[in-house]
């Protein structure tokens, strides 16, 4: 399949609510509100996000055609290949020649931070999820980039703490070699110093890695009590398959996943994830609501979504009402009205835009069952508790973002 082209045109149309007003042809531009997907389509990182992203896009312009009449939504997708020239170079292309609106989704955080400058330069808005770095909303934060599902920070700094305080205060960490891998790492190491714990070290693998054998024995021979790791999708799968060809999960040490999906666990098999714990803003089976959208997405992929495809949905929906209340797909206007409203779905209830994009919401620290525990396909965790955002979110206090207002 190409996934440069189109994959669905949606005449929206149905019975328009009170609450959006009737926008005219004229202030939609080019007559079609363009959405791109951009991902990774086909590399390690495609069952958390690739295709199943589009789908999710897709679902969600379908709804909105029960609230607008008359506006057509086309999805776009694309697959970036993990590699940020191609992902601008796409991006590029569907901004100036192919009219796109807006973008979602990305799923790799050195090509997120690339599409950061276009997006703003194009003042164009890009919705991200799965692009875990904190220099997003950081650094390198704009007011057309907005943070959807998580970031470093929210998955590392509950579950170091808690680890740290059971006793497991050295730390030893096997990690993407991508601006993912290395931010996680230094967030990692920034919240077990002022836990009190130490790090022994890191090692960092390619992400197209096969063979974790030497990582290993290195974490091995560090003698560090928790071992984390900082990779995601195929990279992590393939390195618990070989850890406990190693024999590392009848040790003493520790493992940590410090980002993991369900579709990782899926892929590996409880079998071998068993107690493997993780933080994660959204999984399919936690209330009525998101089974019934999980039942939904399973229908059409045979799989049941992950959080990035769930938050995927939900920034598109909250997009297309935006462009419904304001009448116009134009910029300025629908991203002030994005980041004036709540978020209130099945992916996050009550939630609000801060100034740095971020999406602020609930997390849940979740645990992959015992095989004996699993009744029902894809039901592979535990959730142990619900994480307020509160306790999650680093304080707008400590931001790096220029946008963020500073008290006198």
């Amino acid at each position: 399949m190409n996934w440069h082209g189109r994959i669905a045109t949606l005449l929206v149309a149905g019975t328009l609510t009170a609450s959006f007003p009737t926008a005219r042809a004229g202030e939609i531009s080019g007559g079609v509100v363009r959405i791109g997907i951009i991902n990774d389509q086909t590399g390690p990182l495609s069952d958390l996000s690739g295709s199943g992203s589009v789908t999710a896009a897709t679902m969600a312009a379908e709804d909105f055609r029960t609230l607008v009449p008359s506006i057509k939504v086309e999805i776009l997708a694309a697959d970036h290949q993990n590699k940020p020239d191609i992902g601008i170079g796409i991006v590029r292309k569907w901004f100036d020649v192919d009219g796109v609106d807006m973008i979602a989704d990305v799923s790799n955080s050195a090509v997120g931070l690339a599409i950061q400058s276009l997006a703003r330069d194009k003042n164009k808005i890009a919705v991200y999820s799965a692009v875990a770095t904190t220099e997003l909303a950081g650094k390198q934060c704009s007011r057309n980039g907005l943070a959807w599902l998580h970031d470093s920070y929210n998955l590392v700094s509950g579950p170091i703490r808690t680890l740290v305080s059971q006793g497991y205060d050295t730390w030893f960490f096997i990690a993407a070699d991508y601006a993912f891998g290395k931010n996680m790492v230094l967030e990692s190491q920034r919240v077990l110093a002022a836990a009190g714990g130490k790090s022994l070290g890191a090692v960092y693998h390619p992400i197209g890695n096969a063979d974790y054998s030497s990582f290993i024995l290195q974490a091995k021979a560090s003698g560090a009590k928790a071992i984390a790791f900082a990779n995601a999708g195929d990279q992590l799968v393939n390195l618990m398959k070989q850890w406990n060809e190693f024999g590392m999960n009848t040790g003493s040490q520790k493992p940590v996943a410090e980002l993991m999906f369900d579709t990782d666990v899926h892929a590996m098999g409880p079998n071998i994830a068993k107690g493997l714990t993780t933080l994660t803003a959204w999984y399919w089976a936690l209330d009525e609501e998101s089974r019934a959208f999980g039942q939904r997405f399973f229908k059409l992929r045979n799989a049941m979504p992950t959080a990035p495809q769930a938050a995927v949905y939900s920034g598109v929906s909250h997009y297309l009402k935006a462009i419904a209340a304001v009448g116009t797909d134009a910029t300025d206007p629908v991203l002030e009205k994005m980041r004036s409203t709540p978020v209130n779905d099945f992916y996050a209830r009550g939630a609000r835009l801060r100034e740095d994009g971020k999406l602020v919401h609930d997390f849940y620290l979740v645990q992959v069952k015992d095989l004996s525990e699993v009744k029902a396909p894809w039901e592979y965790y535990n959730v142990l508790e619900k994480v307020p955002s509160g306790e999650v979110y680093a304080s707008l206090a400590d931001s790096e973002c220029p946008l963020v207002k500073r008290g006198n």
